[in-house]
C-alpha cells in the first residue's frame, strides 16, 4: 500500500525521542516499511532522513516557536495551520491508499478531506477543547479513529463511542527492548515536565531508600530547576537523554520502574518498554496505568509519593518474567502493526464499495 503518515510537528520524528508521540510515528513508519509498504512521512523537515520525507514545516515548531514562550500564540497557530493545510492538499493529490494521521490537528479529520483519501486517525491524548468537537464530528465510512486504551476511550466518548472508533494499544519490538537480569536500583524515564511527575518519583525513591536513575529530555527547565534538581544527590542521579539501545541497557540493569503520571496518561509507552526489559512497575493509579501495567506492577493513589514509596518493595518482588510476558502477550509491535493494516484495509474497502 502507499501510505501517508502524517505526524505531529512540535518535535522532529527522530531519536532520541522527545516523547511517546514521536516514538509512535517513527516506529510506525519503520514497521510499515519493513512490511513492504511505500510510506511517505509528513513531518518536520529535520526528522530522520532514513524515511521518505515530505516536510509539513521546514523544522519542528518547538525550534521556531519555543513552547514556553509561544504556547497557543496566534503566530504559532497560523504557522502550523499553513503547514498542515498545504500538506493535506499534497496528500489529496498524492495517490495514497490511506492516511495514518498522528497530527492532533483538525484539518486532516475534516470529512471533506477524509472522503478523498481514507484516513485512520490515532488519538494520543485526552480530549481537549481545540480538537474535541472536530473529533466528535469526524467519524465517517472513510474515517476510522483509534485511542490507545479503554480508559482513553471513555474519556473521549463518555456516552459511548461510535462504531468507527476502536482501541489500538501501542506496541514495541521485543528485540529492541531485551530482557535484563536487573540487580540495580529504580529507574524513571520520560519527558521531564510537571505532568510526568519526575520530582515525585525522586521523593518516593528517597523515602524508600532506593537509588534512582532519571533519564529523559528536560522539557520544562523551570520545573527542573525548582522541583527536580534540588533532589539530585548521591542516590538520585540524572543520566541524560538516551537513544533507544542505550536506554534499554539501563532499563535491563534496574530492579524496578517508577511510573508517575500526574495527568490522565492515555497509555504510557515507557511502561511497556520497561516491562519488556523485565522491570516490574511501581505506579500511580491514574489514567491507563492499571490497564497497561496490570499484574506487572503495584499501585499507589495518584500524586501520593509517600504511598508510592511504600509499594516499591512489593513491586520489586514481582518475578521479572511477569512484566516481560505481559508485554509479549499484549503489546508487541507485530500485534500493533497487524491491527493497523486491518484498519487500512477496512477503511479502504469502504471507499471502494462506495465507488462501485
Amino acid at each position: 500500500m502507499r501510505i501517508a503518515l502524517l505526524a505531529h510537528v512540535r518535535q522532529r520524528i527522530a531519536q532520541p525521542f522527545m516523547g511517546g508521540m514521536e516514538s509512535h510515528s517513527w516506529y510506525l513508519a519503520d514497521g510499515l516499511m519493513a512490511r513492504g509498504h511505500e510510506v511517505v512521512l509528513f513531518a518536520s523537515g529535520d526528522s530522520d532522513r532514513r524515511f521518505t520525507l515530505d516536510p509539513v514545516l521546514d523544522e519542528h515548531y518547538e525550534r521556531t516557536f519555543p513552547w514556553a514562550e509561544h504556547r497557543g500564540s496566534a503566530p504559532l497557530i497560523a504557522h502550523v495551520d499553513a503547514g498542515y493545510a498545504a500538506a493535506c492538499d499534497r496528500i489529496a493529490r498524492g495517490g495514497f491508499d490511506v492516511v495514518h494521521n498522528n497530527s492532533l490537528h483538525r484539518f486532516p479529520i475534516e470529512p471533506a478531506r477524509t472522503a478523498r483519501v481514507p484516513t485512520v486517525t490515532s488519538l494520543h491524548v485526552p480530549p481537549y477543547d481545540a480538537l474535541h468537537w472536530f473529533v466528535k464530528a469526524s467519524p465517517t465510512s472513510t474515517h476510522r479513529l483509534t485511542v490507545t486504551s479503554h480508559t482513553q476511550l471513555r474519556a473521549w466518548f463518555p456516552d459511548g463511542a461510535p462504531p468507527q472508533v476502536s482501541v489500538l494499544h501501542n506496541g514495541i519490538d521485543p528485540a529492541a527492548w531485551p530482557f535484563g537480569d536487573g540487580g540495580g536500583g529504580a529507574i524513571w524515564c520520560g519527558r521531564i515536565t510537571p505532568n510526568k511527575g519526575t520530582h515525585l518519583a525522586a521523593k518516593a525513591a528517597l523515602r524508600a531508600g532506593v537509588p534512582l536513575l532519571l533519564f529523559g529530555s528536560i522539557e520544562d527547565r523551570d520545573y527542573w530547576a525548582a522541583e527536580v534538581e534540588p533532589l539530585l544527590g548521591p542516590t538520585i542521579v540524572y543520566g541524560g537523554h538516551l537513544q533507544g539501545e542505550a536506554l534499554a541497557a539501563e532499563l535491563g540493569r534496574a530492579a524496578v520502574f517508577l511510573f508517575t503520571p500526574c495527568w490522565d496518561e492515555p497509555f504510557g509507552l515507557v511502561a511497556i518498554e520497561a516491562m519488556a526489559c523485565g522491570l516490574p512497575v511501581a505506579a500511580f493509579d491514574r489514567g491507563a496505568a492499571r490497564e497497561v501495567v496490570g499484574d506487572a506492577g503495584r499501585f499507589a493513589p495518584p500524586d501520593e509519593w509517600e504511598a508510592l514509596a511504600d509499594v516499591i518493595a512489593d513491586a520489586v518482588a514481582i518475578p521479572r518474567t511477569v512484566p516481560r510476558n505481559r508485554m509479549e502477550r499484549l503489546f508487541t509491535r507485530d500485534r500493533w502493526l497487524d491491527r493497523c493494516e486491518d484498519l487500512y484495509r477496512e477503511v479502504g474497502s469502504t471507499r471502494t464499495a462506495s465507488a462501485a
